[in-house]
Parts: C-alpha cells; sequence; structure tokens
C-alpha cells in the first residue's frame, strides 16, 4: 500500500537518539496505529511493548532480534518482525525510511 486514506497524522514528531531517528504518528479509524520516519545511518536499539511489523521503503541495515546470534541484512522492499515486550538492534548503513506497523 503505498498510501493511506481517511486517516489523522499527529503533528508532534518523534524524535530519537539527538535527532538521527524520526518519525510521526498515523492513526486509523479502527484504532491501530502506524509511524512513518527516517533513520539516520548509526546504530540504535529500541524495545517494544506490542508486536511490529518494519517495513523498510528505501536503505539498507542489519538486524539483531532479541535472542538471536546472527545479524539479517534487510534492503528498501523488504520487512521484518519484532514480538511484543521484547527489543531489537540496528545498524543503519544508509538512510532508511521506514513504516512501523504496531500489531
Amino acid at each position: 500500500m503505498s498510501q493511506f486514506e481517511n486517516v489523522t497524522l499527529v503533528k508532534a514528531a518523534n524524535i530519537y537518539f539527538d535527532g538521527k531517528v524520526t518519525s510521526r504518528t498515523v492513526l486509523f479509524a479502527d484504532g491501530t496505529r502506524k509511524t512513518l520516519g527516517i533513520m539516520m545511518p548509526g546504530d540504535y536499539e529500541f524495545g517494544t511493548e506490542a508486536a511490529e511489523l518494519m517495513e523498510i521503503m528505501a536503505g539498507e541495515m542489519d538486524i539483531l532480534l532479541a535472542g538471536e546470534s546472527e545479524w539479517q541484512t534487510i534492503k528498501g522492499g523488504e520487512s521484518f518482525n519484532v514480538p511484543a515486550n521484547s527489543s531489537f538492534k540496528l545498524q543503519v548503513k544508509t538512510v532508511a525510511d521506514y513504516c512501523c506497523s504496531y500489531l
């Protein structure tokens, strides 16, 4: 899906890691939410409350999910899932455009 219809966009940005990762929250009529954002190259670690689907529209990164021992490379057009109440590490290699769906 390349665009969302009939949504509410939260004006205030979510800003992490001194501005190197930013996103905007999109709210849907059914109560679901997503964030759309940009990550600059760097190393990051995020924690989750809800399960997440991370879709990478552009860019490249290596990911390490909690409990895993091997990094995976994810490129634009690919996605990965993160369980609820977990964490994941990212080594962002190029500017990344992403959509995070909270499941």
